[in-house]
């Protein structure tokens, strides 16, 4: 699929839904919302790097591995796999196969890259493996 078929409107309906999902989540919740003091810029960061990602329009100017080792305390390992569950159902819900897909993979390779930088050799191996079935 070409990331120019995924619009900014798709990223930030995923980014909403998937982040409301997050806030309620008995284990991610807790974590999110203790860390996130203001959700309207959060969104907004998350909007850039997404648009950065998956649509190449250089919004983003950050390092998320360097913002999330901030918090390494907080997040474990485990929670990852948590968070790539729930992105999984988000994107599906609301996205074509294929651009859920491409959204998947990516989430995959951000939690592999954070959880190795974070945690290195401690780091669980469910991150890196996509447990959707192929339709």
């Amino acid at each position: 699929m070409s990331p120019g078929e995924i619009t900014e409107a798709e990223l930030r309906d995923v980014l909403a839904k998937f982040y409301e999902g997050v806030r309620a989540h008995p284990v991610l919740g807790p974590v999110f919302n203790g860390i996130v003091d203001d959700w309207d810029s959060h969104m907004l960061r998350l909007e850039e790097f997404w648009s950065s990602l998956i649509l190449s329009s250089g919004r983003y100017k950050g390092n998320p591995v360097a913002m999330h080792m901030m918090h390494a305390a907080v997040i474990k390992s485990e929670m990852f796999e948590r968070w790539l569950e729930l992105w999984r159902k988000t994107t599906d819900e609301i996205l074509s196969p294929e651009a859920a897909r491409l959204l998947q993979e990516r989430a995959d390779r951000i939690a592999v890259r954070l959880q190795l930088s974070m945690f290195g050799d401690r780091a669980i191996g469910g991150a890196h493996t996509n447990t959707r079935v192929n339709e």
